[in-house]
């Protein structure tokens, strides 16, 4: 059995881990060792570690590491506390191998402490670009810390071949989220509201809106969102921001929000199928998210993203970009809910995949060589244009 510990930080990445995770716990030759971290712990977030257990997933280890600072430091100690917990956690179960996913702060307390045990990597959604927050250089600091790529579009494969990565450690695999629409059951319309606790209207506006974690100020673009959010005189459904710095401010001005537009609502945590469902019922996003990149296309969801947060990542053609600017924004909201804009969507196909990236993902991990062979990684050969310039430099 190859053991396999998998990192899961919040409900933004349990989603996409979910199908994943099942699939390792199924197959004979795997051995699933879940260790949930961070915010699934908070009551602020929800405790979403209750929502883990009740998937009927056995947890191997928790480590309560999310600093009570919503501040930059906060986040600087957060990667602390992790750290310290992490090398005690895996150093007593020594997987063959560590998942992690994506680009949250958190990840990269688990993938020092592996690189200091020497457990291999497997990473999952490395490759992408968000230009605006720290996450993009989590992202490419987990793949070169990494030793098993799983990309999430072939633009991100490349995109990781450039940085120098063997060609067979490699796979695009999509992103594993989508799984969640060809696999799960998701909720009908009517299950759907009595989660939310509400009727749904004609129209509804779903908003995934988060701290900008690379500007000094994290919440500076957030008072042109909700000013153009005015111009909506429909239903607005707010999720609850990830644990970044500013999230508190976030949180206060959307209840604020809240309380001046009877239409609109916040939710601290909806699973991962409710919010699929909510998605498949909504008449746009509005937002910074990279689910507004990664999974609204699969469902033909007209998408506003806002401001510097995303920028550089791959997009489908029902993403259209406003800067941080109330009347851009409104504007870009009036656009994309127009027929001809959703004339112009149909049969949209997702660059982020077909809904089977969990089956490559366990592919990947089953013919995985052995750990030293993994763990070893070799130089590349320079090309001549690099060659040149690295004779030119050194004189």
């Amino acid at each position: 059995m190859r053991r396999i510990a998998v990192i899961t930080t919040s409900r933004a990445d349990y989603g996409h881990l979910y199908w994943p995770l099942k699939e390792i716990e199924a197959h004979p030759e795997l051995s699933l060792e879940l260790i949930v971290i961070g915010a699934h712990l908070s009551p602020t977030f929800g405790r979403t570690v209750e929502e883990i257990k009740s998937d009927g997933f056995e947890i191997s280890a928790l480590v309560d590491c999310l600093d009570a600072e919503d501040s930059d430091l906060g986040m600087a100690r957060t990667i602390a506390n992790a750290t310290g917990q992490l090398s005690e956690v895996l150093a007593e179960h020594r997987p063959d191998i560590l998942l992690l996913i994506a680009d949250r702060y958190e990840m990269l307390a688990p993938a020092s402490v592996a690189l200091a045990l020497r457990i291999p990597i497997a990473h999952i959604e490395g490759g992408d670009i968000s230009e605006g927050a720290v996450d993009d250089a989590v992202r490419n600091a987990l793949t070169k810390m990494s030793h098993l790529h799983l990309t999430p579009t072939e633009d991100a494969r490349r995109r990781v071949l450039a940085m120098g990565e063997e060609a067979w450690r490699v796979t695009c695999a999509g992103a594993p989220s989508l799984d969640h629409l060809q696999r799960s059951e998701l909720p009908d319309r009517s299950r759907l509201e009595q989660t939310l606790g509400q009727p749904l209207s004609d129209r509804v506006c779903v908003v995934a809106y988060h701290p900008v974690t690379l500007q000094d100020d994290t919440t500076s673009e957030m008072n042109a969102v909700f000013a153009a959010l005015v111009s909506w005189n429909d239903q607005i459904v707010f999720c609850f921001p990830n644990a970044d710095a500013g999230s508190s401010t976030l949180v206060e001005r959307t209840a604020l929000f809240c309380q001046e537009h009877e239409q609109a609502k916040l939710y601290v945590n909806l699973d991962h199928l409710s919010y699929w469902a909510l998605l498949r019922e909504a008449t746009l996003m509005v937002g910074n998210s990279s689910s507004g990149i990664m999974e609204t296309p699969s469902l033909g969801l007209p998408t506003v993203d806002i401001g510097a947060r995303q920028h550089g990542r791959t997009r489908a053609a029902n993403i259209i970009h406003a800067e941080p600017d109330a009347l851009a924004i409104a504007r870009a909201m009036t656009r994309v809910v127009s027929a001809e804009f959703l004339s112009s969507i149909d049969g949209l196909q997702n660059p982020y995949g077909d809904g089977h990236a969990s089956e490559r993902i366990i592919k990947v991990l089953v013919d995985a060589p052995n750990r030293q062979t993994l763990l070893r990684k070799e130089a590349l050969p320079l090309a001549p244009e690099q060659d040149a310039f690295v004779q030119d430099s050194e004189g």
